[in-house]
């Protein structure tokens, strides 16, 4: 350990090589604190991570409510079984606030348990029919194979029997994917993976499951990785009710559960995703070039923007919220926290990871979400899947780092590919 200096963050006097970058690391901390401030509003970051809670349909005392951001749109309707699908005056939105919010309130009786639904939005210019962006839970038609929403507020909605296990700081980490779990050669479900399984997973001595692939995804042959809705699980493995289920068991059997969270990037799906939500591409994502990944044909979220930061946010909060998961393993953190997202670039001194190239709106996100995270759950698991090996992600956020409790340096295992 070198001596420390007056004022200088723990991390420097762990590595006396960073010095030279020391006014970078401040600027870090500076633009995490401005940006925790201003969101919170000086209250608690968990607080503003609620978007889940106010947009998305949801019961109210009043019978429904449906929220959508759209600022572009000039009219919004709600369409879906319970309306012929049809574009009725009683199921149009009205624009509650000035930069975009718009809302519909409905009866009880109006919208039931199982229904379909979809935004048919109208911007300057054009139309589409949309999923919502808080939506929580799609499915596909098995003969059009488009997707759309689905109401999903069952009679007697599935309750937790049992507590997370404690958090242990040696993890034995079983990765794993619900439709490729199986034996038989078909798309397994989560009712399979909870009965054939998680025993099997218990009973090697795994203390953790990660789970690939849970987020809403149109392709299947993503992985998982291409996501539309970050709000809904994948149907095509079962029911909200049924994830549930298998989180609840395997607490039961002493297995903490996390899983992949896709925030680097999210597919081109214009219905199905996030995409041209309001028929801008902007909204949440950045223009041009940017705003796409050259090797993964995705679209690149703009983190600058506070609506960005509060639905990513929110996102993070509703997993361990309603599913009640035990953390995250953020995917395609090299892709996020650097322009050139790291391909074609070998990292090989200091200097790679401190100049124009970085992404500091992206540092400071995941530093935020790395704190809403701990403060929702202060035992979550957090790791970041990395290839460049940036300084500070496993560093505390008032020192200037990002927060994460491990890194998963997949670079060791691209060189094994």
């Amino acid at each position: 350990m070198f001596n420390r200096r007056k004022n200088e963050p723990q991390k420097l006097c762990s590595d006396y090589y960073l010095r030279p970058y020391a006014g970078w690391i401040e600027r870090r901390k500076k633009k995490f604190k401005a940006a925790a401030e201003r969101l919170s509003g000086g209250g608690r970051l968990k607080d503003f991570a609620s978007g889940h809670e106010y947009f998305g349909l949801h019961r109210d005392s009043g019978g429904w409510v449906l929220r959508e951001w759209a600022p572009n749109a000039e009219q919004i309707f709600l369409v879906g079984d319970f309306n012929g699908w049809r574009e009725l005056p009683e199921f149009k939105l009205r624009k509650i606030e000035e930069w975009g919010v718009w809302e519909l309130r409905l009866l009880s009786h109006e919208v039931n348990h199982g229904d379909h639904y979809l935004l048919k939005v109208y911007w300057p210019g054009g139309s589409g029919l949309r999923i919502p962006a808080y939506c929580r839970y799609t499915v596909q038609d098995d003969n059009t194979k488009l997707f759309s929403a689905m109401v999903w507020n069952p009679e007697k909605p599935y309750k937790f029997k049992h507590k997370s296990p404690s958090k242990s700081t040696n993890l034995f980490i079983y990765e794993s994917h619900i439709g490729m779990a199986q034996e038989e050669p078909k798309v397994g479900s989560f009712r399979e993976y909870t009965e054939k399984i998680l025993p099997r997973i218990a009973a090697a001595g795994y203390n953790t499951i990660e789970l690939m692939a849970i987020m809403n995804h149109p392709y299947y042959g993503s992985f998982g990785y291409h996501v539309a809705n970050f709000f809904s699980i994948a149907s095509r493995f079962g029911t909200p009710d049924e994830f549930k289920e298998l989180v609840d068991t395997a607490h039961g059997m002493g297995l903490r559960v996390i899983m992949d969270l896709v925030h680097s990037h999210a597919v081109r799906n214009e219905q199905e995703g996030l995409a041209r939500l309001d028929g801008t591409r902007t909204l949440y994502f950045h223009e041009g070039g940017r705003g796409e990944h050259p090797g993964w044909d995705s679209l690149l979220f703009d983190y600058g923007k506070d609506g960005v930061i509060h639905f990513l946010l929110s996102n993070c909060r509703f997993w361990l919220d309603e599913y009640r998961l035990d953390g995250f393993r953020f995917d395609g953190v090299t892709s996020m926290l650097y322009k050139h997202h790291g391909l074609g670039k070998a990292f090989t001194a200091y200097l790679d990871y401190f100049n124009d190239d970085v992404d500091e709106d992206a540092y400071t996100y995941l530093a935020l979400a790395n704190s809403v995270i701990h403060e929702v759950n202060k035992d979550a698991i957090t790791i970041a899947e990395d290839v460049s090996g940036m300084p500070g992600l496993g560093a505390p956020v008032q020192d200037g780092g990002c927060g994460f409790d491990f890194r998963l340096a997949m670079g060791v295992t691209d060189y094994w590919f």
